[in-house]
């Protein structure tokens, strides 16, 4: 699977969850991307407007979860021409 498809199967599933996180875990199981970090990266510089927190697991670990708000996508939707 190449990066580019990666990122595009990430965005439209951000793009259709809006508002749901996904986790590096996650990622890694739906897309099988071993670096979600740099994928989400790839797509701010493209201008998706992804946001981003630490989280705490119930074993106490933290992890970075991602997600893209509703009005968050209306407004990118817009700038790009898209309905």
């Amino acid at each position: 699977m190449s990066t580019e498809s990666q990122n595009e199967q990430i965005k439209n599933w951000l793009f259709d969850n809006t508002g749901q996180a996904i986790t590096g875990l996650e990622a890694l199981e739906k897309f099988g991307t071993m670096c979600l970090p740099r994928r989400i990266l790839d797509l701010k510089e493209t201008g998706v407007p992804v946001s981003d927190q630490f989280i705490k697991l119930p074993n106490g670990k933290r992890v970075k979860e991602y997600w893209i708000c509703r009005e968050d996508v209306a407004q990118y939707r817009q700038r790009r021409g898209e309905a």
